[in-house]
């Protein structure tokens, strides 16, 4: 009889904790009161962030 099961290895506790910044922030706009998450460091909540269009296939060419 074939043993067909697959297994794997627990996964190891990790090696360092998460960087983490300032205690209690807020969002960069004067309106905004959302609290912002310890371990995000970005100055905008979600509502207010710029948006960012990833690089979905090719490579970035440099500019001669």
């Amino acid at each position: 009889m074939v043993d067909d099961t697959l297994r794997g290895r627990r996964i190891s506790p990790a090696t360092r904790p998460p960087k983490a910044v300032a205690e209690t922030r807020t969002c960069i706009i004067p309106e905004c009161d959302t609290r912002l998450s310890r371990y995000n460091r970005r100055e905008y909540c979600y509502t207010h962030a710029p948006t960012r269009f990833p690089r979905l296939r090719g490579r970035v060419v440099a500019e001669r």
